[in-house]
């Protein structure tokens, strides 16, 4: 490994580790913890997912302030000590109380490592590479989650919680351990005479609402199709893996051949296409619904894994250096902030009317938003073409 500056870079590779060992922790227990307390009622298990959301996304607010006073290695590692550390604790009790208390500690934690993790992509290597960088970054934060997530439901109720609560608990404070050794500077100071100006709304708008159309998806789908849980299982999983495959064909298309900003429209129109798949193999029978379905989990996976490429890197560029951290938050939390939305809002429209109902609302959203979905342009004076000044490498 060398250590020159880039997406073959010793630390952009150690971020890549303890991003993977980060999100490991966060996918095993993502549809665990609400398991541990189901006795306790439909309400409380999805109480425990909402609370560390909730927690994600009021930490991921303030991750810009605190880097700019602290800086990168501080903050991620405190965010993989947070998310991993009380982690074991959960096999304690089964009471919502504390198990709410651990997930919040967790979703603090979470935050921390969402942030930081997506703005090191640009820190760590040039501009030139911001999409490839981006695409590996979504392939170390999809793995996890495309194997875990199952993984953590069949060893829970195989061989038990406890398992499970401490490999959760390990593999953050891993990777936090390995933090001390990646080489990153404090983020650009901000220049007086460069005001903060708005962050672009284009890639947040394509962020939320096809994060909305993810999360209702992967929340409902499930319940959508009764008695057909292998079919179920198997778009869930075609859904992410076509997702990582977005990312990747986004991030050589951007950097390969200049198309930053340029993949939200086809992205928004793509996942609006698969709810629409969805809508149309919910209303049929036979083999053709079943392979609707699938089609159309693969095409919303295709969709948000171009927007979610697409977006981080057109707001870095808007932004610019001084500005990375409040990029990457504000992706983040449009991403969260959507997932949760899909989940709550079309449950909402589906108990009277339908998941047919719902996830046409979702697609109509989408087509709604596309006019709206455009690059911002980018602020400060450097060119897009021109290098980043020495030093400013982490």
């Amino acid at each position: 490994m060398t250590d020159r500056p880039g997406i073959a870079s010793a630390p952009f590779r150690l971020m890549l580790a303890a991003t993977v060992l980060g999100f490991g922790g966060y996918a095993l227990l993502l549809p665990v913890v609400p398991l541990w307390v189901a006795r306790e009622g439909e309400l409380a298990a999805g109480a425990t997912t909402g609370v560390l959301m909730l927690t994600t996304i009021l930490t991921q607010l303030c991750v810009p302030w605190l880097v700019a006073r602290l800086g990168y290695r501080a903050v991620l590692g405190t965010g993989l000590a947070a998310l991993g550390a009380p982690t074991p604790l959960l096999a304690l009790s089964a009471a919502l109380g504390p198990v709410l208390a651990v997930s919040a500690v967790r979703g603090v934690g979470f935050g921390l490592l969402t942030v930081v993790g997506s703005a090191l992509v640009a820190e760590l290597v040039a501009p030139a590479e911001h999409g490839r960088a981006a695409a590996r970054y979504g392939i170390a934060v999809g793995v996890p989650q495309l194997v875990l997530l199952p993984a953590g439901v069949a060893v829970a109720q195989t061989v038990g919680f406890a398992p499970v609560f401490v490999a959760a608990g390990v593999a953050p404070v891993l990777g936090a351990l390995a933090v001390p050794w990646l080489r990153a500077p404090r983020p650009a100071p901000r220049q007086e005479a460069d005001p903060p100006g708005p962050v672009a709304a284009g890639p947040l708008v394509a962020m939320l609402t096809c994060s909305v159309a993810q999360g209702g998806l992967v929340t409902f789908l499930p319940l959508a199709v009764p008695g057909a849980g292998l079919l179920a299982a198997a778009a869930l999983l075609v859904t992410a893996t076509a997702a990582l495959l977005g990312r990747a064909a986004a991030g050589r298309l951007v950097d390969r051949h200049g198309l930053r900003g340029r993949l939200l429209r086809p992205g928004v129109l793509l996942t609006a296409a698969g709810m629409g798949l969805e809508v149309l193999g919910l209303g049929v029978s036979g083999p053709g619904s079943g392979a609707l379905v699938l089609l159309g989990a693969a095409v919303v996976g295709v969709g948000f894994g171009l927007v979610q490429n697409d977006a981080l890197t057109t707001l870095f560029a808007a932004g610019g250096p001084a500005r990375y951290g409040r990029a990457s938050a504000a992706w983040n939390i449009a991403y969260d902030a959507g997932t949760g939305a899909g989940a709550v809002g079309l449950g909402a429209v589906a108990e009277p009317a339908g998941f047919r109902a719902a996830f046409g609302l979702s697609a109509l959203l989408l087509v709604v938003a596309t006019p709206v979905v455009r690059p911002g342009r980018r602020s400060g004076s450097r060119g897009p073409g021109r290098p980043r000044p020495a030093g400013r490498r982490r």
